[in-house]
């Protein structure tokens, strides 16, 4: 696999000030003029003003300049527009709309955080002590970004492009709706959904654990109850900890923890999911304009993909 992780996103938001106290709160480092860092990750968020909402451009890190080549080179046998400079190559996925750019970038270099100590019938691991979950104080921060799903209005050109010539591999499908894709060891970074239209659906953050999880969201909606989307839960595809939040432009934001994680893909089984057995494992019912945010519904209405 010539990639390695996710690097940056830049996302289109109709108020970059507005959005700017969201993801400040959220525990993003502001660096100036929109831009974003996590933890880990260096900055892997800028804030683009645009009239309408969306994932402009995806970044991909791979290793070196034979990386580039081999992309380069799977992208002319197949006659796919790219633009190719000694840094990068950059190309459109048509179906989405995002603009693709990959570059040499460094590997994730985590430091994991302590290793849980948690109580359970038979087994008192943690003796004479607090959850240390429970005694946490100060803002949460994500580590490092996860993964982003946005709408296609043709998935197999899509897909074609992410998996065929970039090299992602695929970890789960959902039927009718799309691929869970991976360019690193994680289940998945990308789903480019079926869609009416060509939007964000979300993007998403790695935190330490669930307390992480819940302590985040807690703090964002104590700050604004209408940022709530979706969440405390336990996705069955990719098998993580969940919660959904939502931007003043409408774009939602997800802290995760507990990814499912592929080394080796001959000994991961990938599953067809149908329907709501995809969703969750546990979780309150998810609104209704979850899968098909309003303003969305009102491109299709308007004809706009």
């Amino acid at each position: 696999m010539p990639l390695h992780r996710l690097t940056k996103l830049t996302v289109a938001v109709p108020d970059v000030a507005g959005s700017t106290d969201f993801y400040r709160d959220f525990g993003l480092d502001h660096l100036g003029a929109g831009r974003f860092a996590t933890a880990d990750g260096g900055e892997q968020l800028e804030l683009v003003a645009r009239p309408r909402r969306g994932l402009v451009e995806l970044g991909l890190g791979c290793d070196d300049p034979d990386d580039l080549d081999r992309i380069a080179a799977n992208l002319t046998g197949a006659d796919h527009a790219f633009q190719r400079t000694p840094e990068a190559v950059v190309t459109t996925d048509e179906g989405s709309g995002v603009r693709v750019r990959v570059t040499i970038s460094p590997r994730y270099d985590q430091t994991p955080p302590d290793e849980p100590r948690v109580n359970a019938p038979g087994a008192d691991r943690r003796r004479d002590e607090r959850a240390p979950g429970s005694m946490r104080a100060g803002q949460v921060r994500p580590r490092r970004l996860g993964h982003v799903v946005v709408g296609s209005v043709d998935t197999a050109r899509s897909e074609h492009l992410f998996i065929d010539l970039l090299g992602f591999q695929v970890s789960d499908t959902v039927r009718h709706v799309g691929k869970f894709v991976r360019c690193s060891t994680d289940h998945h970074n990308l789903m480019v959904a079926a869609a009416p239209a060509r939007f964000l659906h979300h993007t998403s953050w790695q935190v330490d654990d669930v307390d992480e999880v819940g302590r985040g969201a807690a703090h964002m909606v104590t700050q604004d109850r209408t940022r709530h989307v979706w969440g405390l839960g336990r996705h069955n595809v990719g098998g993580n900890f969940f919660w959904y939040l939502r931007d003043p432009a409408g774009n939602f934001a997800e802290y995760y923890s507990d990814l499912d994680i592929i080394t080796e893909r001959l000994r991961w089984d990938a599953l067809e999911w149908r329907g709501r057995s995809s969703q969750c494992a546990w979780a309150p019912p998810p609104p209704r304009d979850f899968h098909l945010p309003d303003d969305v519904a009102e491109l299709m209405m308007r004809g706009e993909g």
